[in-house]
């Protein structure tokens, strides 16, 4: 086997699909069907790549895939870590190592996101970027499916040109967004300074300086802040205004983090949230 052979990265990429349910990634099962595993359509849906992309890469005729683009299909098909550096290497990339931020994500942790039923949650690497998120946090935040791959990124969603369209916008618990907007930036600025080389979020914040001057002028004030665990407001279309506690856990080893939101029982957020349960759901 020869590294970069596109039939056996093909066959490994057909042999992953099939062996997984809709209900392994929370999907719905819906109508019957007729092949085993997922439908192609529903890899690309999870990876953010086109339904087309996904037929050549498993027809050998496609081009040779980025390593984002790697690390999207390793966590739309529940890779394992070796089975990842298995799938870098079938195609003739470089696996993710030191100096890159890593957005491959563990298979525990995909479980672990996928029994938070009744809590919006997420994953995001050290560039903001969203890996993974429950059907609650979409109700909550937007459809975020629908943005392009590389647009699932916190930042862009807060300083990024129409970044906000069809999603809840985001401030501190007292309607304000200055101060989340000097954290977003702080985090930012504390990214780059862990990983210098990594061109991806080098890319992300020449974008926004050039786009925001929001945020380029924050950067030029170099902020430094470090919350794990803060409240904040979502303004959420058709539900209203809803506050809550937002706490992140980190994962040991992978610089990603696990964001999860909750409210204390009995309070209106609660309610409000309970109704986000129950409309959003529907849309998602």
């Amino acid at each position: 086997m020869t590294r970069g052979d596109t039939t056996d990265l093909a066959a490994a990429l057909r042999q992953w699909r099939e062996r997984l349910t809709p209900g392994d990634v929370g999907l719905p099962a819906g109508p019957r069907r007729r092949t085993p595993g997922l439908r192609r359509e529903e890899v690309a849906q999870l990876a953010g790549v086109s339904v087309d992309y996904v037929v050549r890469l498993e027809q050998a005729r496609g081009p040779h895939p980025s390593a984002s683009v790697l690390g999207a299909l390793a966590r739309a098909l529940r890779l394992s870590t070796p089975e990842t550096r298995h799938l870098f290497d079938l195609a003739g990339v470089q696996p993710p190592g030191s100096g890159h931020v890593v957005d491959v994500v563990r298979p525990s942790v995909l479980r672990l996101l996928d029994r938070m039923h009744d809590l919006p949650a997420m994953l995001i690497d050290a560039r903001a970027t969203l890996l993974a998120w429950n059907p609650l946090m979409e109700a909550l935040l937007g459809d975020l499916s629908a943005l392009p791959r590389h647009r699932r990124n916190l930042h862009w969603l807060r300083f990024g040109p129409r970044g906000r369209e069809g999603h809840a916008l985001v401030v501190d618990e007292d309607g304000r967004r200055e101060r989340l907007d000097r954290y977003s930036v702080a985090n930012a600025r504390e990214a780059m300074a862990r990983y210098p080389d990594d061109t991806v979020l080098r890319a992300l914040v020449d974008e926004l300086i050039a786009t925001s001057a929001v945020f380029a002028e924050l950067w030029e004030q170099r902020p430094v802040e470090d919350r794990r665990v803060d409240r904040k407001s979502f303004e959420v279309p058709g539900v209203g205004r809803l506050t809550l506690d937002c706490d992140g856990l980190d994962v040991p080893g992978d610089d990603q983090r696990l964001v999860v939101y909750s409210a204390a029982p009995g309070t209106r957020d609660a309610e409000l949230l309970d109704l986000v349960r129950v409309v959003g759901l529907q849309t998602v």
